[in-house]
């Protein structure tokens, strides 16, 4: 990846009160590269690009940037969680047969994108919308 996304990203690290390691710029560049990644698969490229890291190291630079909004983790029903630095509010449709993912853009535009009937008292900003079928490549 190119050093322009590097400085960015730890400039955003920094903005988000959060250390600059080499660790989580590699977990970045892993999520970055590959949208809708698995934590197995990013360990797997963040060791063939820095070396040995735990599996622990990588869960926790996940889950802090996901908890500062810097990338975006979804967990489609029965799938291990993805994560995507695409963080903008916007949907997922899912193969049924490949489990592919693309991103869809927001029809409304805004979330919530969906208003409950009853909200119970909650005060809801965000509504998952998941798209399910069957892939083009899978149909044929």
């Amino acid at each position: 990846m190119s050093k322009h996304i590097d400085s960015d990203f730890r400039a955003t690290l920094k903005q988000a009160g959060l250390q600059v390691t080499a660790q989580r710029l590699a977990v970045y560049r892993a999520v970055k590269a590959c949208p809708h990644i698995m934590a197995d698969e990013i360990i797997s490229t963040v060791e063939s690009e820095i070396g040995t890291i735990s599996r622990q190291a990588v869960y926790d630079a996940l889950n802090a940037m996901s908890d500062h909004g810097l990338i975006r983790r979804i967990q489609p029903a029965g799938s291990a969680a993805l994560y995507e630095h695409r963080v903008d509010n916007h949907h997922h449709l899912i193969c049924r047969n490949c489990n592919a993912v693309v991103d869809i853009d927001c029809a409304v535009g805004e979330a919530p994108c969906l208003i409950a009937d009853d909200n119970h008292g909650y005060a809801i900003d965000e509504a998952e919308v998941v798209y399910w079928g069957i892939c083009p490549d899978c149909r044929t």
